[in-house]
């Protein structure tokens, strides 16, 4: 038993955030399975721009592309699915074996696209045909131009990860857009057993930012409220699971809830302790998927101490309060934070872009 063991005993799946060519070819990527428990990756572009380029493992492919003629967009695509279908392959016991909860690799789409509905679920449907797993995840960002993709997709039959969740009020929206892809699908004679949802609350982020803007007011209870809205606003987003989606009635019969996912649960602050975005956010029917540092710490130091979501609501409510109190101007800090992600997400997929057509 490992503290990821443990974890899951408690409720929460532990994702890899993290994948590339090395990391398949190498033997890596079972080695981590194996060893440290993981049972899912996620992926975005940030990730495929590290990993594709630098190093040799991709040379051979991009040469072939080369030779084939195909465009700077195509190229990485091709790249992408190809490593994300390998990696479905190396989950697919994990898959079988948790009724498909687990056993899940995503891939995101274009980000530019993000504010165009009908092209994010074209090409939604493009990498669901073309990754050709049952284990896939498509990655659809909660933007309002997306929105309405979240609920095509899945009435497609298609299981998303929906991705850039940072207030509640947008975790509402993913939820309704989740309701009604899943009724279309059943309506349209789809299996809704074998679709499966996550939605992907950042954490790290939220406290980023509030804490630059504590630190700026600097009083003693502006300065003691840092690294606490992170946790808290997750800690909601759970109770609103909890409230519409664990017990739903107004599901079609066999439709799996979708489940809460935390993201960005590296912490950026050194000074917090490694796992504050794990053991403050463990119970039932999570996910957090985690960069290997975070992964590593956890099964290094555990630090868990049970079910940290159940009836945290009250707690969660009154530290929000307070650091609204403080000074603190949600609703801005949201609509920037969504702003900044998608910005930095198309900046990641640009510079991957304009990697790739120097290698081609």
């Amino acid at each position: 038993m490992t503290h990821i063991d443990t974890l899951a005993e408690i409720g929460t799946s532990t994702w890899l955030d993290d994948l590339s060519r090395d990391r398949l070819k190498s033997g890596n990527l079972a080695e981590v399975i194996k060893n440290k428990s993981i049972v899912g990756v996620t992926t975005n572009p940030a990730i495929f721009a590290a990993a594709m380029s630098k190093g040799t493992a991709y040379d051979a492919d991009i040469a072939q592309l080369k030779e084939a003629g195909t465009s700077v967009d195509e190229a990485v695509y091709a790249l992408a699915i190809d490593d994300v279908r390998d990696a479905c392959d190396q989950f697919a016991e994990i898959y079988k074996s948790t009724g498909g909860k687990d056993g899940r690799v995503s891939i995101e789409v274009d980000p530019r696209i993000s504010a165009d509905t009908e092209a994010t679920v074209a090409q939604a449907k493009e990498l669901w045909a073309k990754v050709d797993r049952p284990n896939l995840m498509v990655k659809i960002p909660a933007t309002d131009g997306s929105l309405p993709a979240i609920t095509e997709a899945l009435a497609e039959g298609i299981s998303v990860n929906v991705t850039l969740i940072f207030s509640l009020e947008r975790y509402q929206q993913v939820i309704d857009a989740f309701k009604d892809g899943i009724k279309k699908a059943a309506e349209a004679g789809k299996d809704v057993s074998q679709i499966h949802s996550v939605a992907s609350f950042f954490v790290s982020r939220l406290d980023t930012e509030v804490d630059a803007r504590l630190e700026k007011i600097g009083t003693d209870e502006a300065l003691a409220l840092r690294g606490k809205a992170g946790v808290a606003n997750a800690q909601l987003a759970y109770a609103l699971f909890q409230e519409q989606l664990a017990n739903a009635t107004d599901l079609p019969e066999g439709a799996n809830p979708q489940r809460p996912l935390w993201a960005s649960t590296g912490v950026k602050n050194p000074q917090y302790p490694a796992t504050l975005y794990v053991s403050e956010l463990a119970g039932p029917e999570t996910v957090n998927t985690m960069p290997e540092g975070t992964i590593d710490a956890v099964l290094e130091q555990g630090n868990l101490h049970g079910d940290t979501l159940t009836g945290a609501r009250a707690e969660a409510e009154k530290v929000m309060a307070d650091v609204a109190a403080a000074g603190i101007d949600f609703a801005d800090v949201f609509a920037v934070l969504e702003k900044e992600s998608v910005d930095k997400f198309v900046a990641a997929w640009d510079e991957l872009l304009e990697s790739m057509a120097v290698r081609l």
